[in-house]
């Protein structure tokens, strides 16, 4: 949001000819309203696209309304309405609560409808979700054809930070090793500092949160398992 800076008064003075006007300045951008989610906005993401498309079957095939699905995950109806017409792509936070809200995996919100007998997903065509300031990523290591009950990924955390996640739909379960670093891991209140080469399996449907503990950045690679969706 943009601060608005003081103007410094002109000191009147005398002149023989009539002051010319200077034009108006511009009109400050638009404040986002208060407790309203952050976007990434991210142009160049092809991801925008096939969020927008899912977003939009999803609620469709559930008989959902903007404001229904708003009120159902924490995401307000402009927001979403934006996702779905594709003029942002949303942060990670964001997309979990939309997904809890669906009744839909993670990945569901992201899959395209290709489903080779073998897929490479090469680093140089990854598609990767950041956090609002760029401290934490996750790169979707399977491919997003379709819906998954187990997700593969590599999570990336910036020195000294850390990353909040939301609960998880119930039956959610959160297996993660970390290869580089230092990470305290806390789930429900319960701290668990694991090192490298340190692995833990945890129950995510309750908040949880990634803290780097080191001066360098911490690599992980979580296995997300789904519960039964009935």
């Amino acid at each position: 949001m943009a601060d608005t800076l003081p103007v410094k008064a002109r000191r009147a003075q005398p002149s023989a000819r009539a002051a010319i006007p200077e034009p108006p300045p511009p009109p400050p951008p638009p404040a986002s309203e208060p407790g309203a989610d952050d976007l990434a906005l991210d142009e160049s993401s092809d991801l925008t696209p096939v969020v927008a498309a899912n977003l939009k079957r999803f609620r469709a095939e559930r008989g959902l309304s903007l404001e229904r699905l708003a009120k159902a995950s924490g995401v307000s109806r402009a927001m979403l309405g934006q996702i779905e017409l594709g003029q942002s792509t949303p942060t990670i936070n964001v997309l979990w609560k939309i997904a809890r809200a669906l009744g839909v995996p993670f990945s569901a919100l992201m899959s395209q409808a290709t489903s080779p007998v073998t897929t490479v997903m090469q680093a140089s065509h990854a598609r990767i979700l950041r956090s609002r300031n760029g401290d934490f990523s996750s790169r979707a290591l399977f491919p997003m054809d379709r819906p998954r009950n187990v997700e593969f990924y590599e999570l990336r955390l910036a020195p000294r930070s850390v990353e909040h996640a939301d609960a998880h739909a119930p039956g959610t379960s959160e297996n993660l090793i970390v290869t580089e670093g230092s990470v305290e891991i806390t789930v429900a209140g319960e701290r668990r500092v694991l090192e490298t080469g340190d692995a833990i399996l945890f129950e995510a449907d309750s908040p949880h949160s990634y803290r780097n503990l080191g001066g360098a950045e911490a690599v992980m690679y979580l296995v997300m398992t789904y519960g039964s969706r009935g």
